[in-house]
C-alpha cells in the first residue's frame, strides 16, 4: 500500500511538470521545425492545450484538501554552493483553482484562434510559452522560478499584440496597437523590477543570517522565527504591493490593461483578461502576505482604498465608453479591485472570496473577449452606437454574452454573485463605509451592463447587420463551455471552495 501511495505521488509529481514542460517543449518545437503552416500549429496546439487542461483538471480534483499543505511537490537543487537556488513545484489549495483556470482559458483562447494566418507558427510559440510560464508561476514553490515564470509569462504579449493585434480607429479616437503594446510592456516590465528588488532583498537577508534561500516553506518559517523586522517586512511588502498590483490593474496604475486589451486579438485577451491580471493577485495572497505578514497588516488599509478606488473609477470609466472592449477592459479594471479588496481584509472569508472572484472573472472576461471577437470579426466595428438589435442575427453569441453580463453585475445563480457576496461580508468586518462603496459599485456595474445589452443586443436591428453570421463552431464551444462553468459555480461554489479555504486556512495560521 505504501508503495502504491508512493508511486501515486510520482505520477501526480510528474503530471506537475508535464503541465509546465508541454507548452514550453512545444513551442520550442515549432521554432527549430521550418515551414509549419498556420493550420497545423494551431492543431498542435490545441491538442497539447487539451492535454494540458485534462491535467490541470486531474490535479484539482486529486488534491486532498483534508490534508491541505503544499501536495505533489517536489524539488531538485538548481544551483547549491552556498546559493541555494532550487527547482521545486507544488500545489496548495489556492493555486489549485488557478491552475484550473488557466487550463481551461489556455484550451479556449488556442480552439478560437483560427483566424491567425499570418506568421501563425510564431503566434502560438508565443501563445504557448504564456501558458506554460503562467503554469509555472501557479506551481513553482521557489521564490527565483517564480520570477523566471512570472517574466515568461508577461514579456510574449508586447509581440501577441504588437503584430497579431488590431488598431482602434473609429470616430475621433485613434489607438495604434503598438502603442498598447509598449504601453503595456514598459508599465508590466517597471513593475517586475519593484518584485524583483523585494526577491532579491528577501534573499539578501536570508544569506546574512546564514540560512539562503528562495524557498517558499523555508521563507515562512523564517519568518515566522522573527527573522525579518516590522521595517524590513513593510518596505519589500511595499514593492509586492506595487508591483504584483500593477499587473493586478492597481489604480493609478491601470491604464495599461484597457488599451492591452483593446490591442490585443481575441486568444490573446482572454488570457490577458482570464489570466495574466491574476498572477499579481495570486503573488499579493500567496507570497507577500504569507512570507511578510507585518507588512501586509501595515499596507492592506492602503491596498483596500486603492481598491474600492479601482472598483468605483472603473466601473464610471467602463459606463463612459463606446468600443465593446474598452468597455470591458475597464469592467476587468473595476472587478480586479474587488480581488484587491477581499485580499486586504486579510480575514478568511474576504479572502476566499478574493480567490473564487479571481476564477468566475477570469471565465466571465474570457467568455466577453471570445463574444466581442466573435462580433467584430463580423461587423467590423465595436461602436455601440453602430451595433444595434444584434439578438436578431447573433442569437447564440448575444444570449451568452447576456449569461456573462449578469455574471457580472452579480446575478444570484451565476459565479459572479457567490464571489462578491463573500467579499462583501469579509469588508463587513472591516469599514461599513467602505462595504458600501463595494456595493455602490456593484450597482454601477448593472447600470453599464444593461445600458450595454439594451444598446447593442436587443432593439431594431440595423440594416447593414440584418445578415450577419452567427459564432462559429469553435466559438459555440468555448463559450457554452464557460457560461456552463459560470453557472456550475453559482450554483454550487464548494466546487472550488473547499480546496481554496484550506488554501486561505493556512495562511489565516501565518497571520
Amino acid at each position: 500500500m505504501a508503495v502504491d501511495c508512493e508511486a501515486m505521488n510520482d505520477f501526480y509529481n510528474i503530471m506537475a511538470f508535464a503541465i509546465i514542460a508541454l507548452p514550453l517543449i512545444t513551442s520550442l518545437g515549432f521554432m527549430v521545425v521550418p515551414n509549419l503552416a498556420s493550420r497545423t500549429c494551431w492543431l498542435i496546439s490545441s491538442i497539447v492545450s487539451l492535454v494540458t487542461f485534462g491535467i490541470s483538471v486531474l490535479l484539482f480534483v486529486s488534491y486532498d484538501t483534508m490534508i491541505g499543505g503544499t501536495q505533489f511537490g517536489f524539488t531538485v537543487p538548481w544551483l547549491s554552493q552556498g546559493i541555494n537556488i532550487t527547482f521545486g513545484l507544488g500545489l496548495t489549495g489556492i493555486s489549485a483553482s488557478m491552475v484550473l483556470l488557466n487550463g481551461i482559458v489556455l484550451l479556449g483562447a488556442c480552439l478560437i484562434s483560427t483566424d491567425i494566418e499570418t506568421r501563425g507558427r510564431d503566434f502560438y510559440v508565443l501563445l504557448l510559452a504564456l501558458g506554460g510560464g503562467v503554469f509555472g508561476v501557479f506551481l513553482s514553490s521557489d521564490l527565483f522560478f517564480f520570477f523566471l515564470f512570472y517574466e515568461l509569462a508577461v514579456l510574449p504579449m508586447y509581440l501577441l499584440i504588437a503584430v497579431w493585434g488590431s488598431s482602434t480607429n473609429f470616430g475621433s479616437f485613434n489607438r495604434s496597437k503598438e502603442y498598447g503594446a509598449m504601453k503595456l510592456m514598459m508599465v508590466l516590465v517597471a513593475a517586475s523590477v519593484l518584485i524583483w528588488i523585494g526577491i532579491i532583498a528577501i534573499y539578501v537577508e536570508t544569506y546574512m543570517n546564514g540560512t539562503p534561500t528562495f524557498v517558499f516553506d523555508e521563507l515562512r518559517i523564517l519568518s515566522e522565527s522573527g527573522l525579518f523586522s516590522s521595517g524590513f517586512q513593510n518596505w519589500v511588502f511595499l514593492c509586492f504591493m506595487i508591483g504584483f498590483g500593477v499587473l493586478s490593474g492597481l489604480w493609478p496604475f491601470h491604464t495599461w490593461s484597457p488599451d492591452g486589451h483593446v490591442a490585443a486579438p481575441t486568444g490573446v485577451s482572454m488570457l490577458h483578461a482570464g489570466v495574466l491580471m491574476k498572477l499579481g493577485a495570486f503573488g499579493i495572497i500567496q507570497i507577500g502576505i504569507v512570507i511578510l505578514p507585518l507588512g501586509a497588516q501595515t499596507w492592506m488599509p492602503l491596498l483596500m482604498v486603492l481598491g474600492i478606488v479601482n472598483v468605483i473609477y472603473g466601473a464610471v470609466s467602463a459606463m463612459s465608453q463606446t468600443d465593446l472592449k474598452y468597455i470591458i477592459g475597464y469592467s476587468s479594471v473595476s472587478h480586479m479591485g474587488y480581488v484587491l479588496i477581499g485580499a486586504a481584509t486579510l480575514n478568511s472569508i474576504g479572502l476566499s472570496g478574493a480567490v473564487l472572484q479571481m476564477f468566475s472573472h477570469g471565465i466571465m472576461t474570457a467568455l466577453m473577449f471570445v463574444l466581442v471577437g466573435a462580433i467584430y470579426h463580423r461587423a467590423h466595428t465595436r461602436d455601440i452606437y453602430v451595433l444595434n438589435g444584434l439578438i436578431k442575427t447573433m442569437p447564440h453569441i448575444c444570449v451568452l454574452f447576456i449569461i456573462a453580463g449578469f455574471a457580472s453585475l452579480g446575478l444570484p445563480g451565476l459565479s459572479g454573485f457567490i464571489a462578491e457576496f463573500l467579499i462583501f461580508l469579509g469588508v463587513i468586518k472591516i469599514s461599513l463605509w467602505i462595504a458600501a462603496l463595494a456595493v455602490l459599485g456593484a450597482a454601477l456595474t448593472a447600470v453599464y451592463i444593461l445600458r450595454l445589452i439594451a444598446r447593442t443586443i436587443v432593439g431594431p436591428v440595423d440594416p447593414k447587420l440584418e445578415n450577419l453570421p452567427d459564432a462559429n463552431k469553435y466559438e459555440k464551444i468555448v463559450s457554452v463551455a464557460f457560461a456552463s462553468i459560470l453557472i456550475a459555480v453559482g450554483v454550487w461554489p464548494a466546487l472550488l471552495l473547499d480546496s481554496i479555504n484550506v488554501g486561505i486556512s493556512s495562511i489565516m495560521s501565518v497571520l
